[in-house]
């Protein structure tokens, strides 16, 4: 299926590339998200009428991210787990709890935007985290996980 996509998407292309996609991605993902549209004739013109307009509001969103990626940058987050006595955490620290502790610092981030490139973290110590605010901003945080005391 060809969609003209109304945002920029990650590996797949900018705003107002007209790409072709698997009918299910469309159909599931991008179209109810409202990142595409698609690829008629009548979207295609519609598209070009709004173009500025989008334009302006992707750029908006651009800059919040940077603004946030510059606040993320650097950061250290502490967050408190039972663990065992060998380090190792009953149960782990997911993306949810790390976006949960950005938040009571007074940083809004989805649990989606957080990265974890090894999975959740099931250890005690200091990890390097990124967050991802938009696809061309993610910034690098420090996670410690300590062991809670009893």
């Amino acid at each position: 299926m060809q969609v003209i996509l109304l945002e920029k998407v990650g590996k797949l292309g900018g705003l107002g590339d007209v790409v072709k996609v698997k009918d299910g991605y469309a159909r599931n993902f991008l179209i109810p998200s409202k990142l595409a549209r698609r690829a008629t004739e009548a979207a295609i013109k519609e598209f070009e009428v709004r173009r500025a307009e989008l334009e302006k509001s992707a750029n908006e969103k651009l800059a919040a991210a940077q603004a946030l990626g510059e606040q993320l940058s650097g950061k250290a987050v502490r967050i408190a787990q039972k663990a065992g006595v060998d380090g190792r955490l009953f149960g782990s620290v997911t993306n949810a709890d790390i976006a949960e502790a950005l938040g009571k610092l007074g940083l809004v981030v989805q649990k989606s935007q957080v990265r974890l490139p090894n999975g959740p973290l099931k250890t005690v110590g200091e990890h390097a985290v990124s967050v991802a605010p938009h696809t061309d901003v993610v910034s690098e945080l420090t996670v410690t996980v300590v062991a809670l005391a009893d």
